[in-house]
């Protein structure tokens, strides 16, 4: 049997379902809502979009001009016939392409939508790909599936491992992070998304000939993917992501664990002060085992195409890196915190957005970790537009004197927390590389 016979018979079985994967129009609408305010008439890009459940609902109730890309001609055709039936046609334009490929310039959407579809090219590969085309205050919203559990049975991993290897929510948060996003929320899709896919599914596997030519290869497929669900869907699930580029313009990243920023995270802070201490400072705090924390190294990176180039010292994935934002771990009274310290801007580069940037980076990356408190001694001024208020309302104190408005505490607000951990207070104590 041809794998083309195979293939045939599975887009056979899923030709006129209303999805082709878990979700439901009330998990679209919450994704859509999460994604704040859009443009009167905003600019969809639905990628995988299959029969284009999703791209009708946005066209009609987000009054959206919608692009709908899929490989797969007969489920455009089917998004034509609804798109008309609706009276949205002149609102939905189909693509045939292929979602990694995608023949847009650079910021012509402002939503990027991939509902049960970004498994096709991978998680990182789509947050990558897809950031350029991204309008100025664009969302980008995708739905993955993921482990549920922190030990999944044997028998749900070698079945995912086989297909499609999922992660962790933190881990996928993880890696938007590190492709430069904030995460704006997250929906955990119910079961009965997947009935929504799955019973559809389900009846027409059992109405199927299985003699005709490669069926018998597409139900055995299907009906251990079902069977697979009834058996260990407490394990995985779909969550949807709402997403935004975190620094506009600058790309903002963690530091290369490989260590190739080191230099370039040293230059930027010996630049940015008279002194080269701030450089050695991190320097020394990299050593410290209990006070560095992988992945709260964050760095900006100037736009590419502003004449930066890719000089020494960046990792190669875009421009120069021209700001750095460290956070340490400290602590309050024996309870764990975090520091802020320091921010550096490249002189060249200071007033530009890329320390405000590479700021509100590092701290999404540090409530996406769980982290709940995080401190810093900085300008009054310039700090509160993080969140960030005096520490003493809180009863936190340093071991030295400074003036009471420079000492600021900023209590992180975690997506699925009820907010009642409470803050602790007392007198911090810093790493020993800070000399205090």
């Amino acid at each position: 049997m041809t794998q083309n016979a195979i293939t045939n018979a599975f887009f056979a079985l899923h030709h006129d379902l209303p999805r082709q994967g878990p979700g439901s129009d009330a998990t679209t609408r919450a994704l859509l809502a999460l994604a704040g305010e859009l443009p009167a008439r905003p600019r969809v890009l639905d990628l995988g979009c299959g029969p284009g459940r999703s791209a009708l609902l946005l066209a009609a109730e987000a009054g959206a001009e919608v692009t709908a890309v899929d490989l797969h001609e007969p489920f455009l055709a089917e998004l034509r016939a609804a798109a008309d039936a609706r009276g949205l046609g002149d609102s939905v334009r189909t693509v045939r392409a292929d979602m990694g490929e995608l023949p847009y310039p650079d910021g012509s959407f402002d939503l990027i939508w991939a509902e049960s579809s970004v498994y096709s090219i991978g998680f990182d590969t789509a947050l990558d790909t897809w950031r350029r085309l991204l309008a100025p205050g664009g969302k980008l919203v995708v739905t993955e599936c993921e482990w549920t559990t922190a030990d999944p049975s044997g028998a749900a991993r070698a079945f995912w491992d086989q297909h499609y290897p999922l992660r962790t929510p933190e881990e996928n948060t993880r890696a938007a992070l590190a492709a430069g996003y904030a995460v704006l929320g997250t929906v955990s899709q119910p079961e009965s998304d997947w009935d929504e896919y799955y019973g559809p599914l389900g009846a027409r596997a059992d109405a199927a000939d299985p003699g005709a030519p490669g069926m018998a290869e597409a139900l055995a497929a299907t009906r251990a993917e079902i069977a697979m669900r009834r058996e260990h869907g407490a394990e995985f699930g779909y969550a949807g992501y709402v997403l935004s580029p975190a620094g506009g313009d600058w790309r903002t990243r963690p530091e290369a664990a490989s260590g190739a920023d080191r230099a370039a995270v040293h230059a930027v802070n010996a630049a940015a002060f008279p002194t080269e201490a701030e450089a050695d400072l991190v320097d020394a705090l990299r050593e410290d085992a209990g006070a560095w924390i992988d992945g709260l190294s964050f760095v900006a990176e100037a736009p590419r195409g502003d004449g930066s180039g890719d000089p020494e010292g960046t990792d190669g994935s875009g421009g120069q890196v021209v700001a750095h934002a460290l956070i340490t771990r400290c602590h309050v009274d024996g309870a764990p915190a975090l520091c802020l310290a320091p921010v550096a801007v490249l002189p060249a580069y200071q007033k530009t957005g890329a320390g405000s940037a590479v700021v509100r980076a590092v701290l999404h990356a540090a409530r996406a970790r769980g982290e709940q408190l995080v401190l810093v001694l900085g300008h009054p001024d310039y700090y509160p537009r993080f969140g960030f208020t005096p520490a003493s309302a809180y009863g936190i104190r340093p071991s030295f004197e400074v003036p009471d408005e420079a000492m600021m505490a900023l209590v992180l607000d975690r997506p699925g927390t009820d907010g009642g951990v409470p803050v602790p207070s007392g007198t911090i104590a810093y790493p020993a590389a800070f000399g205090v």
